[in-house]
């Protein structure tokens, strides 16, 4: 399996529901390092996975539409605990639909599978995969 790799970040608030979550329940930011990776048994006919630049594109535009938002405040996530799980797999889905509309080019329609990895800091991170 080939990959490649897009980096990005991401700036939020948004506050859990939950006695788990502690103080994590008040209102508070998060600051992640987002990495999107995109997978496919065999190299298409250029010779790559997906383009690099509208790997990047995509998932900025991706990004885009979430950053420096309160998600307490949005609609597409209201009564659900926006996770770093969570956000993961939001994004993921977000770009398979991307993948879907052709954003990325007709070759990436033969992609297998994309992971994003949401870093919370240097020592946590999450990671949603889902197949395409």
């Amino acid at each position: 399996m080939f990959s490649i790799t897009v980096r990005d970040h991401l700036m939020v608030a948004h506050s859990f529901r939950g006695a788990v979550f502690g103080p994590a329940q008040r209102l508070h930011g998060a600051t992640y390092v987002v990495d999107a990776t995109f997978r496919r048994a065999d190299l298409d006919s250029d010779n790559i996975v997906v383009d690099i630049g509208l790997a990047t594109q995509e998932l900025g535009g991706v990004i885009g539409e979430l950053n420096y938002r309160n998600l307490d405040d949005e609609a597409a996530f209201a009564g659900i605990n926006t996770s770093t799980e969570a956000l993961a797999k939001v994004i993921a889905d977000r770009l398979a639909d991307r993948v879907q509309a052709g954003n990325l080019g007709e070759s990436a329609r033969e992609l297998a599978g994309i992971s994003v990895t949401l870093h919370e800091s240097h020592i946590a991170w999450a990671t949603y995969e889902r197949a395409l």
